[in-house]
């Protein structure tokens, strides 16, 4: 039996080929994307609306918060962050925030039980924020490490002096929201603490069992002082950058009112309209302004409806054709995959 050697002129051209094959697909995958992402905003996940300056398709919202909600299983809205990704419990626009649930935290609904993880924390990098609003306890923490005591009564007047101090005799202590005696009946221990960093609360939890976050919610029916109830969660602020493009897209009086987005290959400003066309401006019909894609996005269909075809057929092609002599693995992180 005679063995075929193949030439080094073979092998170069099968190289090539591969990578060719290669070429097409990396362009299909890096075009697709940017087609997309125009054609739908998704406004709520579950029963939590999504509005400007949000977003959970790429394109839509703001592009200071690209990738950082996503809506699982289309039905369940996550924050993600450095400490991890949680589920948002609700969203307010008119008094910007969003409330997040940290599973590892204590609440009222389940038995006691120690849990050592990550506290939830915030890229200080981003557009979102801490609210003040937020109170921390912790549980049974060591006494010989942490210093839990009553806070003096000049620290009302002097707080940023007493910041340290883990308040055992804090008002969420004593009236822990929907179980008062949880303490007595758990034998458990508390403290109430403000951090200054993320990094505070990573150095209460080393020496404290447990800890939770409650947030005061504004409950509408009540007067000041006693118009703020303390809720499990943690209050996350988000900015609403206004500008003039956002609102113009937005005025129903220029057409129909669009969305305000951008692209995502440029993070450039667009007006995403109801009719499946983009503007600088608005959606106004018959405007100079309006466009159906830019050059990018037009030329950008073209590459995709030939290069898929090529794509397609060389890949299948070159599967039944070649045989590779060995398999091999590439992991590459790309950004549709990193958080920030």
């Amino acid at each position: 039996m005679l063995h075929h050697s193949t030439s080094p002129m073979e092998e170069t051209h099968r190289l090539r080929l591969r990578l060719h094959v290669l070429a097409i697909l990396l362009t299909v995958a890096m075009v697709i994307p940017s087609i997309s992402a125009g054609e739908l905003c998704r406004e709520s996940c579950g029963n939590i609306p999504v509005r400007y300056p949000l977003g959970i398709d790429d394109g839509c919202g703001s592009p200071y918060y690209r990738n950082m909600l996503i809506c699982a299983d289309n039905a369940t809205l996550r924050l993600r962050t450095p400490s991890g990704t949680y589920p948002v419990a609700g969203a307010d626009y008119s008094d910007p925030h969003l409330v997040v649930t940290d599973p590892s935290m204590w609440t009222c609904t389940r038995p006691f039980t120690a849990v050592h993880a990550a506290p939830f924390s915030l890229d200080t990098s981003t557009r979102f924020s801490l609210s003040p609003r937020n109170d921390y306890l912790f549980f049974d923490c060591d006494e010989a490490r942490v210093i839990v005591a009553p806070r003096p009564a000049s620290c009302e007047r002097y707080p940023d002096r007493c910041d340290s101090a883990c308040d055992s005799a804090g008002y969420l202590c004593r009236n822990l929201p929907g179980c008062r005696g949880a303490l007595e009946e758990g034998n458990m221990t508390c403290c109430a603490y403000r951090p200054r960093a993320a990094e505070s609360l990573r150095a209460m939890l080393r020496h404290c069992e447990a800890y939770t976050s409650v947030y005061w919610r504004a409950a509408g029916d009540k007067f000041p002082p006693y118009d703020q109830l303390p809720s499990y969660g943690v209050r996350v602020d988000f900015e609403i950058p206004v500008t003039t493009r956002c609102l113009q897209c937005q005025d129903k009086r220029r057409g129909d009112g669009g969305t305000c987005g951008f692209d995502p290959a440029t993070r450039d400003f667009l007006c995403i309209c109801d009719d499946g066309h983009n503007s600088t401006t608005d959606c106004a019909d018959g405007q100079a302004s309006g466009y159906h894609g830019s050059a990018g996005v037009i030329a950008a269909s073209v590459v995709v409806s030939i290069s898929a075809a090529i794509g397609i057929g060389g890949f299948v092609w070159y599967m039944r054709k070649i045989r590779p002599n060995k398999v091999v693995t590439c992991g590459v992180q790309s950004n549709e995959n990193r958080f920030f």
